[in-house]
């Protein structure tokens, strides 16, 4: 855990309190670099004229991996410049797992030349080419203009390019949702993933909720999962297009799974074990413009920093306030961002031309943290997250999704179901290496210990059949009649060839970050690891001294692990 999480909850990010950190970056220019990353160099042979376009001269050099590419220019290309162009354009899909971003009329450098408007349409039109030669669409995110030594206009362009991968049904990507509760979180889900805006009484989030406490309280206490699906085009689907999940992944080529979590103190717990188990790729905390940085958003952000989860903050409610209240409310939250204990570069989005570079710079910066105010019932702004959300690129390169899949199986067990007609399911999520149907793995541990055979008899994802798992997917096996009885949350299915063993006394370095009493020997407390949460009794304290301090930083215990109490 990163020691700068303790100085968020020792006081030090309350709002006003300690000198601000940095500075807000601004969404300029085509993906532009300002404030984070990137040489801005001088501009070559350009003239400024007073700053008409207000563009960075330069983005930063074109990278050989990562999946960004720049083109001066795509014209008439001789048969073998095509097929190598081609060739580059399956290497950047890869690099992107399935999706790739073309910014033409920029040189290697990142320098920002620009294309008149029939170099421009020559060279999109050869751009077009290259994508059905391998199978995929391309969609203009934005245009611009840029300032260079010419007197005609000129325009660079940024294309996104996304094709499925041919082992895959969809590309997928996991956002857990955070934030205090009454915040909105289940509102906005619903919105989103059901195409009606709310009536200012929650009726967007009655399809969400599991449990009958849940709709009478409004409080969301458990773990639900819900859809939204883009298409090769960009377009959104979700359930005002389609009937069924099944018509969703059918339709879709980039699938976003909102992993919605409690914001209950009471249900802090459940909170943890979301986001430590499910391995989202990125979270958005939902702050109330309305009551501000309240609650448990503090504990909220704290977590997602303590995991080194990518964040995101959406500050909903903003047709209940003032425009002052709102404003307000995002200068607290980039006093939070600023502060030692976070240490962010806030990104206030206010355009779609924002929404764009936002998810860029998203992806390549873990410092940067993109804003943005909406309202639910009135849907001010929520095309803005759209766009944000079609264009955010996987989190993880191809490379170690590669490494992963080479490991062997190992599956954790998140959810137990018993199905009619098909028997006991398992929910959860693949860590590593590859699992098919009809292979053959171990479960456990039990509570003496062992390892029991299984076999996979069939693999659904988002309620579609599946054949191949691979390592970082969520998905539900099938394990035939194999005893229910004989399963719980927190156990896994591994390769045979891994030949596990279990522990129960293990040593960890822990960062006490706030606790109401003593910290000594005889303490028993709940470790969350991954999907694990098991109780465990401090045995032994290696420190100069077995007294509580708020700053026990870098102190290594040693748990002694007990039966879990599920």
């Amino acid at each position: 855990m990163d020691s700068r999480v303790s100085e968020l909850f020792g006081g030090c990010c309350r709002p006003g309190g300690g000198p601000a950190v940095g500075g807000t970056l601004k969404a300029r220019g085509a993906g532009g670099s300002s404030g984070c990353g990137g040489p801005k160099g001088k501009k070559k042979n350009g003239r400024n004229r007073g700053g008409k376009a207000n563009n960075p001269p330069y983005l930063p050099p074109e990278a050989e991996d990562g999946n960004i590419e720049y083109k001066l220019k795509l014209v008439n290309p001789s048969q073998y410049r095509f097929e190598h162009l081609v060739t580059q354009m399956k290497w950047r899909l890869q690099e992107g797992r399935g999706e790739a971003v073309y910014q033409i009329g920029v040189e290697d450098n990142g320098l920002l030349v620009g294309l008149a408007e029939e170099e421009m349409r020559a060279s999109l039109k050869t751009l077009h080419r290259m994508a059905e030669k391998v199978g995929a669409d391309i969609t203009v995110l934005r245009e611009r203009e840029v300032d260079y030594d010419s007197d005609m206009p000129r325009k660079i362009t940024e294309v996104l390019v996304r094709k499925v991968p041919d082992n895959q049904q969809f590309l997928d990507l996991r956002v857990a949702v955070l934030g205090n509760v009454d915040s909105g979180k289940s509102t906005l889900l619903g919105v989103l993933t059901q195409g009606e805006l709310d009536n200012g009484r929650g009726r967007a989030r009655l399809n969400l909720f599991r449990h009958l406490h849940e709709i009478q309280s409004g409080r969301t206490s458990s773990i639900s999962f819900e859809i939204l699906g883009f298409n090769s085009k960009g377009e959104v689907v979700n359930y005002s297009d389609s009937r069924t999940a099944e018509e969703i992944c059918e339709s879709s080529s980039k699938m976003i799974t909102f992993i919605d979590l409690a914001g209950h103190h009471k249900y802090l717990h459940t909170t943890i074990f979301g986001l430590t188990s499910y391995c989202p790729d990125c979270a958005l905390l939902l702050v109330s413009a309305n009551t501000g940085i309240a609650g448990t958003t503090r504990e909220h952000l704290g977590l997602a920093l303590a995991l080194k989860v990518p964040f995101f903050i959406v500050v909903s409610k903003v047709d209940l306030c003032a425009k002052t209240t709102v404003e307000r409310t995002v200068r607290q939250l980039e006093r939070v961002l600023k502060q030692p204990g976070c240490h962010k570069v806030p990104m206030l989005v206010t355009s779609e031309d924002d929404a764009v570079t936002a998810a860029q710079q998203f992806a390549q910066s873990p410092n940067v943290t993109p804003i943005f105010t909406l309202s639910s019932v009135s849907g001010e702004s929520l095309d803005l997250l759209k766009v944000f959300l079609n264009i955010l690129p996987p989190l993880t390169n191809s490379k170690e999704q590669e490494e992963l899949m080479q490991q062997l199986t190992e599956f954790q067990v998140d959810e137990i179901y018993t199905v009619p007609e098909v028997g006991t399911v398992v929910g959860g999520t693949l860590s590593s290496g590859i699992c098919r149907e009809g292979d053959q793995l171990v479960v456990g541990p039990t509570d003496d210990g062992c390892f029991l055979e299984l076999r996979v008899c069939s693999i659904q994802r988002n309620r579609s059949a599946c054949r191949v798992l691979r390592a970082g997917q969520a998905a539900t096996l099938a394990l035939g009649d194999f005893d229910r009885a004989l399963l719980r949350k927190g156990m896994v299915m591994v390769s045979p060839e891994m030949n596990p063993t279990i522990c129960s006394v293990f040593e960890a370095e822990i960062v006490l970050l706030f606790h109401a009493t003593t910290f000594r020997r005889g303490f028993q407390v709940t470790v969350h690891v991954g999907n694990v949460r098991q109780t465990a009794v401090v045995e032994k304290i290696h420190a100069k001294r077995e007294t509580h301090r708020e700053s026990m930083s870098g102190e290594r215990e040693t748990h002694r692990k007990k039966q879990s109490p599920h």
